[in-house]
């Protein structure tokens, strides 16, 4: 084995910094594994930062009659919303109701209801929203989050920014989630416990040899190279799962993804209240519009054919007009390309079930171990952000036949960094943060405890006033804080802090950008 003895071999090398790699590495650090994390680019690079940013149920998977995946989902919003309550919090939505909302084509319900109620013509009865909300109320044994109510969108503030035909809605919880900083954190979490994480750090090959994996690791900023052996290997490459099973594995399989694009636009804001918008098409599609970022409306989602992993998806012109004229088919003042300052789009790498449409393909996970190359490898297809707890608990309880000294599950209940809180006292330690740094205002203030939480003081140190924290990079983004997410938090250049660690890249312009990446990357040399 040569350089590599015995004491060298790790248990589990994952491939990937999304949310299902480092969510994997931090449950199996916490088992007792050693483990090893590579991402070939940042954490929460690719899908993982490219969400609708909410931990929810899936209330239209109930249409396909995916409840389990639907009551797994509903359980995991308030256990999730427990362990962070700094990047996670209830957010209400509000569902207009009118006679022309129709079914997707192809779900279960619509055929089942087309076949007996064929006059509908594929039209959603109220019935069927309410007895839909009912579900989602009660399957998942919900207790922080508030139930189900009617809005009269004719005398509640809700109805104002709608049309007039608009006469009711249906009001429902999900939550909120800042789906790049949950990444992080749980790198940061599997660090701490042991976890060795590699960013910037693309796996060149993987090789079996007498029962072991033998990973190649190459660093992308100069090229060196060094070799790992493990004796599992987790494929968690999201959209280049497939790849990473033909290329660099090299097994044969025909477990495949189906790459899918969800695009977003990012609004000006569009009304004054802090609820959400669930809006219905006569196509049977849906999209949400959020209130984002104190000044802002974010709309989304498309569901597009993706061909190409390594082509960087891209909202279209389609998908932007697209976004426009739904949202404009519900609100009085129309939504304009004027209206918007920033769109992003990500890859869902969905289980290939054969479905006949991009939006009909299963939003479940799917785990499975092939031990055809001799040492085993794990590979995780599909998923979605609120589940991403549950699937690394399902990754374990397939690895653990491979290690008969792991431990018991333990994710359940344990806070996040910087999230050791309750729920209800965000208010609370907002305030405590005011006292202790007097100098921050209101927006600071809320930016620093949604960021970081608890954290926030170790962020700000021993701070008087706001000069000690050093340069101000623009949008009070302050030296101090950035060295904090280049040591804490895996970050290495400007976009990594504005728009995964932050989304600060909305305020700042892009001189302070070019700013900030020129001092990072003289404060990286001089380490």
């Amino acid at each position: 084995m040569g350089q590599n003895e015995p004491k060298d071999i790790i248990d589990l090398f994952v491939i990937g910094g999304g949310i299902n790699g480092c969510g994997i590495a931090r449950d199996a650090v916490g088992r007792g594994l050693r483990v090893e994390l590579a991402e070939m680019n940042d954490l929460a690079s690719a899908t993982s930062s490219a969400s609708t940013k909410l931990f929810h149920g899936g209330l239209r998977y109930l249409e396909y009659w995916e409840v389990r995946l639907v009551r797994e989902a509903l359980i995991e919003r308030e256990t999730l919303l427990r362990a962070m309550p700094h990047i996670s919090w209830p957010m209400r939505f509000v569902l207009p109701y009118h006679k022309d909302m129709r079914f997707e084509g192809d779900t279960p319900t619509s055929k089942l209801l087309n076949t007996i109620m064929p006059w509908m013509k594929g039209r959603r009865p109220a019935w069927l929203i309410r007895l839909g909300l009912f579900l989602y109320d009660n399957l998942g044994g919900r207790k922080i989050l508030k139930a189900t109510t009617s809005v009269n969108l004719e005398t509640a503030p809700e109805g104002a920014p709608l049309k007039d035909r608009f006469k009711k809605a249906y009001e429902y919880s999900d939550c909120w989630v800042e789906d790049s900083r949950l990444v992080v954190l749980n790198a940061r979490d599997a660090q701490n416990r042991g976890a060795k994480i590699n960013v910037r750090t693309k796996v060149v090959s993987a090789k079996q040899v007498d029962g072991l994996w033998h990973i190649t690791l190459e660093a992308k900023d100069s090229g060196a190279q060094r070799v790992v052996v493990a004796r599992m290997l987790v494929n968690a490459g999201g959209p280049w799962v497939k790849d990473v099973i033909q290329n660099t594995a090299r097994i044969n399989s025909t477990e495949g993804v189906r790459l899918v694009r969800g695009s977003h636009i990012v609004t000006r804001k569009l009304y004054d209240h802090d609820k959400c918008y669930f809006f219905q098409g006569e196509d049977g599609r849906i999209i949400f519009t959020i209130p984002y970022e104190t000044d802002f409306t974010l709309i989304g989602t498309t569901d597009a054919e993706h061909s190409d992993a390594d082509t960087k998806p891209e909202c279209t012109p389609e998908e932007q007009a697209y976004l426009l004229d739904f949202a404009s088919n519900y609100l009085k003042t129309p939504v304009t390309e004027a209206d918007v300052v920033w769109s992003y789009s990500g890859v869902r790498p969905l289980y290939d079930d054969g479905a006949s449409s991009a939006t009909a393909a299963t939003r479940d996970y799917v785990v499975k171990v092939d031990t055809s190359a001799g040492a085993p490898i794990l590979n995780v297809f599909g998923g979605k952000i609120t589940t991403y707890r549950r699937l690394a608990e399902t990754a374990m309880e397939k690895i653990a036949p491979f290690f008969p000294r792991i431990g018991q599950p333990w994710t359940a209940g344990v806070p996040m960094p910087g999230g050791d809180f309750p729920v209800d006292d965000v208010k609370a330690l907002t305030e405590r943060l005011t006292q202790s740094y007097p100098f921050l205002d209101a927006r600071w203030t809320n930016r620093l405890i949604k960021a970081y939480g608890g954290d926030a003081f170790e962020v700000l140190g021993d701070a008087k006033v706001a000069t000690d924290l050093g340069q101000n990079f623009g949008a009070n983004l302050t030296q101090r804080e950035v060295v904090w997410l280049m040591d804490k938090e895996f970050a290495h250049t400007a976009e990594d802090i504005v728009w995964r660690r932050s989304k600060l890249g909305l305020r700042m312009t892009s001189q302070e950008i070019e700013t900030l990446d020129d001092w990072m990357a003289a404060a990286s040399t001089a380490r």
